[in-house]
């Protein structure tokens, strides 16, 4: 058999202990407000949401925002696609448009 090499299995297990850390973060990101369709981020008017984008940091790295694309796959929602200027990480965000009229 081979001997070991304590240098290599070190590496190896900080690089998957790097790529859990990486897929734990994205699944958080995607619970999070602004994750996902049934969690929007609430905004009063469409011309909010590119300077929202630009408040928010990237759950990898910290980084800002570069706004990719900006559709709206249904009435008062907004898909937003983003990539991360920093570690580029591609990232859906999902922000609903709400009224603040008075009663």
């Amino acid at each position: 058999m081979g001997r070991k090499r304590p240098e290599r299995t070190a590496r190896r297990a900080n690089e998957r202990a790097a790529r859990q850390l990486v897929r734990d973060r994205e699944k958080l990101a995607a619970l999070s407000t602004g994750g996902s369709k049934e969690h929007p981020i609430h905004v009063d008017s469409a011309a909010v949401v590119e300077v929202r984008v630009r408040s928010l940091a990237c759950p990898q790295c910290a980084g800002n925002y570069r706004l990719i694309d900006h559709r709206a796959p249904a009435s008062g929602l907004r898909e937003v696609d983003v990539k991360c200027d920093q570690c580029g990480a591609p990232r859906t965000l999902w922000f609903k448009l709400v009224t603040s009229e008075p009663n």
